[in-house]
């Protein structure tokens, strides 16, 4: 499928989980309801982002409520849904995790987040992700009737390296849902998803929860959907709402005909390799 409609819900997310999963629900069938493919929900939709409280919330796969709930929304809805992201529990370890999952419910792959968020900013803002979580060590490429799709998650937008691979593996459209604060965000959430989709020639994807002056951690909103020629195609505000764009796979492949960036890599002088397993 060449063309196809993307939906991204910027979502309030509150102490409840239960309320969450509600509000979710409702937003990927309004978003399905207007001709939405694929899906997308924020970093952490199931709970709040306070590290110490990822615990609390983490659920293990498939018996978790809200991956139950994920599951069966794709399945209704008859849509490919990137599940945001939310606490998962593997044995002793809790990951902050995407699941993918397919219009008939299956779950697809799964992404952990590799790098995570251990900053003091100049702001005052201290978010320390690994006193309570694990890295993660794939790259994810989840290949679909959409075309191959990259997932990762918030922090790692950071490490162009992880982007590239991602691309070099066959991803067009990159999807990060990410919950960028009121320090980074109006620094470099716009710049740095325009910039990776530049650099990359794919289109970049951020899925932020909406913003929530009251909440122990405020995340920027302004979800976006950049296209591979680096123009934003669609952004949010900073309250709740869903926005959506087109996705055209035949663009991504005239700007990298007509601008061969991949082609024209150096691999005789560099190269980039992928390490862990």
């Amino acid at each position: 499928m060449q063309r196809y409609k993307v939906a991204v819900c910027q979502m309030i997310i509150h102490q409840e989980k239960e309320k969450n999963l509600v509000r979710a629900r409702e937003m990927i069938g309004r978003a399905a309801k207007r001709g939405a493919r694929l899906v997308v929900l924020p970093e952490m939709f199931n709970c709040p982002y306070v590290a110490r409280l990822f615990p609390q919330y983490a659920e293990s796969y498939p018996e978790g409520p809200s991956l139950q709930m994920l599951s069966r929304t794709a399945r209704e809805e008859g849509v490919y849904l990137v599940g945001g992201s939310l606490p998962e529990r593997d044995g002793d370890q809790v990951y902050n995790t995407s699941f993918i999952f397919a219009p008939d419910g299956r779950l697809l792959g799964k992404h952990r987040k590799m790098h995570l968020f251990d900053v003091e900013l100049a702001s005052g803002l201290t978010v320390k992700e690994s006193s309570t979580l694990g890295a993660g060590n794939q790259v994810t490429v989840i290949p679909s009737e959409l075309g191959d799709l990259g997932v990762a998650i918030c922090y790692d937008i950071r490490f162009p390296e992880l982007m590239r691979l991602m691309v070099l593996k066959g991803a067009r459209v990159v999807v990060i849902p990410a919950a960028f604060n009121m320090t980074t965000g109006p620094a470099h959430w716009e710049l740095i998803f325009r910039m990776r989709a530049i650099d990359n020639q794919a289109y970049f994807i951020g899925a932020s929860p909406a913003r929530d002056p009251m909440a122990p951690y405020v995340a920027y909103g302004h979800s976006l959907v950049v296209d591979p020629w680096g123009n934003v195609v669609s952004m949010a505000r900073e309250g709740e709402e869903i926005i959506y764009a087109e996705i055209d796979l035949d663009l991504v492949e005239k700007i990298r005909s007509e601008l061969p960036l991949l082609r024209h890599r150096r691999t005789d002088v560099y190269a980039l390799e992928l390490l862990a397993p």
